[in-house]
């Protein structure tokens, strides 16, 4: 077995250059021309989640949703996200107003509700964020029934969230329900990620691109 023990191998280690050259990196490749400027931002974080500069020719948006949803943060509401590893990866810091992440897939209720619904449980955990639903800001990166039901409840009078990231993923559904969301006619202000693709990190992006927009955009802290 080769000792690689004296291996010194060149790459970038400053973490401020790492971003700045990444986020370069994803200007000069991505074709971003169709987007509105404030969807700038959020596209660059979404690309830099998943390495993937194709992903702008797949979003679909309703207008003003960068604005909508960063308004809503600002006043405090809350990020409902489908499952754990979405509201894992939403940059606390970045939230203007220490808004509540919620999610409630493991709630002791989930199964007993999934089970009278007759629905996964993730559409089931939708069904918990009924208080904290009216003006939220919701995110979704994993389950297609959970986008599918929080649209079926909105249609049913439901409380209104103030914008829907939409981006699960998969083969079963993940594209129909994106499509949906991207056709609803509840004027429900969306994002989301047309086809197949989408994940956790994708929709942690999302929200942070909603909060923070790109590093070098934050306003930084007074010194004293």
């Amino acid at each position: 077995m080769s000792d690689t023990s004296g291996e010194n191998y060149q790459y970038i280690r400053d973490p401020k250059a790492i971003y700045e050259a990444s986020f370069q990196i994803v200007r000069q490749e991505a074709n971003m021309d169709h987007l509105p400027a404030d969807l700038h931002p959020v596209a660059i974080r979404l690309i830099h989640a998943c390495g993937m500069t194709d992903l702008p020719a797949d979003l679909r948006f309703s207008s003003g949703v960068v604005a909508t949803a960063h308004a809503a943060l600002r006043q405090g509401a809350p990020v409902l996200c489908d499952v754990e590893m979405v509201a894992h990866g939403i940059i606390r810091r970045y939230l203007p107003a220490q808004n509540e992440v919620f999610c409630s897939l493991n709630m002791p209720d989930v199964p007993h509700i999934a089970s009278r619904i007759g629905n996964t449980r993730s559409a089931a955990a939708v069904e918990l964020w009924h208080e904290r639903l009216e003006g939220a800001v919701v995110a979704i990166g994993n389950a297609p029934t959970a986008l599918f039901y929080l649209m079926e409840l909105v249609a049913r009078g439901g409380p209104r969230p103030a914008a829907i990231l939409g981006f699960p993923v998969g083969f079963v559904g993940a594209a129909e329900s994106k499509a949906a969301l991207a056709a609803n006619s509840l004027g429900l202000p969306y994002l989301t990620l047309l086809g197949r693709r989408g994940g956790s990190a994708i929709a942690a992006a999302a929200v942070n691109a909603m909060a923070a927009g790109l590093p070098e955009e934050q306003p930084r802290k007074e010194q004293g």
